[in-house]
């Protein structure tokens, strides 16, 4: 059966009234199809909707993606687990279910430079956007800059609500990079205002027995670790460089990977005694 022009006009006029840009493309072939026989006027109606809703769900995917600053897309299915056999593959297909955002936890990725940490942070930030929880990628250098940028301006307190909106929060290349005199206070004033209220990706190449020196503070990291480590999830990555994978025989000795132990000590917490450690860092999910 054929539409009427002035039936298929008016059908047109909707659609651009309507802003569906998509359906207006795609309306003659289902015409056509419809006329052959080979759909029914529901399949017509069903495939006329969702070419639409595909392509609004991926310009509301790109949109969120370049608002949370995540612009070199990694995936899970482009990360090699062959490569790193020391990472268990499920685990990480478990935390891409992101019930650990709903729980308000804290995932660190921990290894050393070339590992895949940035990877797998951003395609569970990735994972995260597609199925619609807001996210925001950013270094630590780049996350310190800002916030004391925010001090010097007197903003600090929009500064760290701004970055509390996010339902999960990407901190990348903690330990990469000296952290600025004061830095560490104003990382924990932000940790401890999403603490238990917004999830985090945290990657490091630096065990936490370190982050004293990294952050050039004992006090302040053991603060830091008191709160990133009570609902938390560790993922050690014990394997070389993927981007240097073909150039290893060019290495120095001293350039081999150093040992992440999961028994690595916790800076002492001065005052209080610390709280049990999660049951993530003896290897449950």
């Amino acid at each position: 059966m054929t539409a009427a022009p002035a039936t298929l006009d008016r059908i047109r006029r909707h659609l651009v009234g309507l802003r569906m840009p998509r359906s207006l493309e795609v309306l003659e072939h289902l015409l056509r199809q419809l006329e052959r026989g080979e759909i029914s006027a529901l399949e017509a109606i069903d495939n006329l909707l969702d070419e639409e809703l595909s392509l609004r769900e991926g310009r509301r995917v790109r949109a969120a993606l370049k608002m949370g600053r995540l612009l070199n897309i990694k995936t899970l299915a482009g990360f090699d687990f062959s490569f790193q056999p020391s990472l268990d593959r499920n685990r990480i297909l478990t935390l891409a279910g992101l019930d650990f955002i709903d729980r308000h936890e804290v995932v660190h990725l921990l290894g050393q430079p070339g590992c895949g940490k940035t990877h797998l942070a951003i395609a569970l930030a990735v994972e995260a956007v597609q199925a619609g929880r807001s996210v925001y990628f950013t270094t630590l250098a780049e996350l310190i800059g800002s916030l004391a940028k925010a001090e010097r301006e007197g903003t600090l307190r929009e500064r760290i609500r701004f970055l509390c909106r996010p339902q999960l929060l990407v901190v990348d290349e903690i330990g990469y990079l000296p952290v600025v005199a004061g830095g560490g206070n104003l990382f924990f004033q932000l940790v401890n205002a999403r603490y238990e209220r917004g999830a985090m990706i945290l990657t490091s190449n630096r065990g936490f027995a370190e982050w004293g020196e990294v952050f050039g503070d004992t006090v302040v990291a053991t603060a830091l670790l008191d709160r990133l480590l009570h609902h938390a999830v560790v993922v050690r990555i014990e394997g070389a460089s993927y981007r240097l994978r073909r150039h290893a025989d060019l290495l120095p000795d001293t350039a081999a990977p150093r040992p992440l132990h999961p028994q690595e000590a916790v800076p002492r917490r001065r005052g209080r005694p610390p709280k049990p450690r999660p049951a993530e860092l003896t290897g449950a999910m």
